[in-house]
């Protein structure tokens, strides 16, 4: 019997450090053509390639042993031990870990197990820097493109998607975005050499944006005027509402004759209007979300809340109508001026404590996607329990993505999608040591990394630091 062992050293694996850099000084001392070649250089290798390699497939038993592993769905277990054969958790336990035949034991003794981060409502491998138009693929032509699929658009070599495994973020929900309809969402795992590779839902679910149903009161001289802002919000609705009635008889004409021609657009809805997958409702304020519920309970359709910066005020609505809340990141300003300063901070304490079910995303660019964990930790600072955060973007968020079934937490049949910790990852001292998707071991390099040793070096030969 051949037993690999492998034992993981607790080693800082600093990733915030990042030099500043004289790029701009120069840039004013050249002419304008040189310079318009070399930002176009820029673009071009800031949207290209990673030079993280897709890991190969599991290709023998993998044994994580002598760790604390945190199972999220039940009990945590101390001198604990997660066992994964091509790609599944087969078993978890604690004590003595079974002895596999030709297994790889890595021995994790002083660390901690967790489920891999899930990070809701991204646009992470649709955009690489918004200072190069030519990365940004998020949005759509046209106001109603029910038929685009974000996963499509999504580059597997986005230098970002690393920095993100990186903070322990191995599955992510990713939105399109732009127009009242903006398309179809899709989960995907981070690591893959296509987008199909990476593809775990390429249709988790559509994406509208919530018109606005407050008037604006801004006063200033550009802002339209309060008609105008009627018939403009009328208008939106109704076009929400002409779209779900043309794609339902579209559906039924289909179905009473498929020889009828074919409508993409509405051929995208199909399970949406079926209740097979939830339609993803962008909106913030009470009154949209109180407008986004009403219709969709009269549609008979699933419905996800996302953004929802002032859900506390639906709270009773969303408690009876069993409807889940998206929140897009806590480390923002109230969105009223009269709201208490802490608003953002206690709004998931205040969900949980209702008893609504609720996500945390970051709310941040894909750049700042890593910060996913401490807009978390904010959460518990502010009052919600730490088991509900750590839920909130794990189990909870696979809930909510309907993918509890494969991910979210350590179980036996679930995948071998899972994070090795020198601690809790809420905490932003702990370092993510080691990472799995689908049981394979991923590569957490990244650019910040790379830049972090580079310069150490620089001061070290300078005399500037001993080591």
């Amino acid at each position: 019997m051949s037993i690999h062992h492998i034992t993981i050293g607790i080693r800082p694996l600093a990733s915030r450090a990042a030099p500043g850099c004289r790029l701009c000084a120069l840039l004013h001392e050249l002419p304008l053509v040189f310079v318009a070649a070399v930002a176009l250089m820029i673009g071009t290798s800031a949207y290209a390639q990673s030079r993280q390699i897709p890991a190969p497939p599991q290709s023998r038993p993998i044994v994580v042993a002598g760790a604390t592993i945190h199972t999220i769905s039940g009990p945590t277990l101390a001198d604990g031990y997660v066992v994964f054969r091509e790609g599944r958790i087969t078993d978890v336990g604690q004590g003595d870990h079974p002895q596999i035949e030709n297994a790889t034991v890595i021995n994790a003794e002083g660390l901690h197990v967790y489920p891999g981060l899930i990070s809701a409502d991204t646009t992470l491998g649709l955009v690489e820097t918004q200072a190069v138009a030519v990365t940004i693929d998020h949005t759509e032509y046209g106001r109603v493109t029910p038929e685009v699929r974000a996963a499509v658009a999504i580059n597997p070599d986005s230098d970002l998607i690393p920095v993100a495994r990186a903070s322990g973020i191995l599955t992510a929900l990713v939105f399109p975005r732009g127009g009242l309809v903006s398309g179809r969402c899709s989960t995907i795992r981070l690591d893959g050499w296509t987008w199909e590779q990476m593809a775990i839902d390429a249709e988790a679910g559509l994406v509208i944006h919530w018109p606005r149903t407050e008037l604006s009161r801004r006063g200033r001289a550009d802002s339209p005027s309060e008609k105008e802002q009627r018939k403009q919000i009328k208008e939106n609705l109704e076009a929400i509402e002409r779209l779900f009635d043309d794609a339902a008889a579209y559906i039924q004409a289909r179905d009473a004759d498929p020889t009828q021609s074919t409508d993409l657009r509405f051929e995208a809805m199909r399970a949406v209007l079926g209740g097979e997958k939830p339609v993803f409702v962008r909106a913030s304020s009470p009154g949209q979300i109180e407008s986004a519920v009403a219709w969709s309970v009269r549609r008979n359709l699933r419905i996800v809340i996302v953004g929802g910066r002032e859900a506390d005020r639906a709270i009773p609505l969303l408690a009876k109508h069993n409807v889940p809340v998206v929140i897009t990141g806590v480390h923002h300003l109230p969105r009223q001026r009269h709201a208490p300063f802490d608003s953002p901070f206690t709004l998931p304490a205040k969900l949980h404590e209702a008893g609504i079910r609720f996500v945390i995303a970051s709310g941040s660019s894909p750049a700042h996607e890593r910060s996913l964990s401490q807009n978390a930790a904010t959460a518990v600072a502010f009052g919600l329990p730490r088991d509900a955060a750590l839920r909130a973007v794990t189990i909870g968020a696979a809930q909510v993505l309907g993918l509890s079934d494969s991910l979210g937490s350590i179980e036996e049949g679930k995948v071998a999608t899972l994070i090795i910790t020198t601690g809790d990852p809420l905490q932003i001292t702990t370092d993510i040591l080691v990472a799995f998707i689908d049981g394979r071991r991923i590569d957490l390099g990244n650019r910040h990394k790379t830049l972090y040793r580079k310069y150490r070096e620089k001061y070290r030969q300078l005399g500037l630091l001993s080591k």
